[in-house]
């Protein structure tokens, strides 16, 4: 897993690049013939390997439930954030990637929610979860780089 934990540190590193390199405006802006933003896709990645790794495995998230109902799949920008969603969002992409690791490490993801996800992956352990997770978040990075054309 030594690896995997590699990739999400570099994945997130380059992800950050994003927040470092354009104006706020620019991370809300959502450009014609795309339903969602740059930030949105940073924040979405965050909640969803939350949700993956520590929801199902019957663990607290480090996201709050109103940053899940905002980011979670099925969802879109409801309007521009904010400076301080923006360091929040800044904050939560390393620190989230930190802990799991820390977590993997010390072991606690005892118990897993057998999930599904909607592209036929059956996910039966938080391993299972961590892993997936760098494959979903390279899709939506390659999203951010088409929406980064256009803004």
């Amino acid at each position: 897993m030594d690896q995997t934990f590699e990739i999400i540190r570099t994945s997130r590193k380059l992800t950050s690049q994003f927040l470092d390199n354009y104006s706020l405006e620019q991370l809300n802006k959502i450009p014609e013939g795309f339903s969602n933003n740059l930030i949105w896709n940073i924040a979405h990645v965050v909640v969803t390997q939350q949700i993956l790794v520590y929801k199902l495995s019957g663990l607290p998230m480090i996201v709050s439930d109103g940053f899940v109902e905002k980011y979670r799949k099925g969802t879109k920008p409801e309007g521009d954030i904010s400076q301080e969603e923006l360091e929040e969002i800044k904050s939560l992409l390393f620190e989230t990637i930190i802990k799991t690791e820390a977590d993997y490490n010390a072991k606690v993801f005892n118990t897993y929610n057998e999930f599904t996800t909607s592209l036929g992956f059956t996910f039966k352990n938080a391993e299972d979860a961590i892993i997936y997770n760098n494959y979903h978040e390279a899709l939506h990075f390659g999203v951010m780089m088409s929406i980064r054309k256009f803004i």
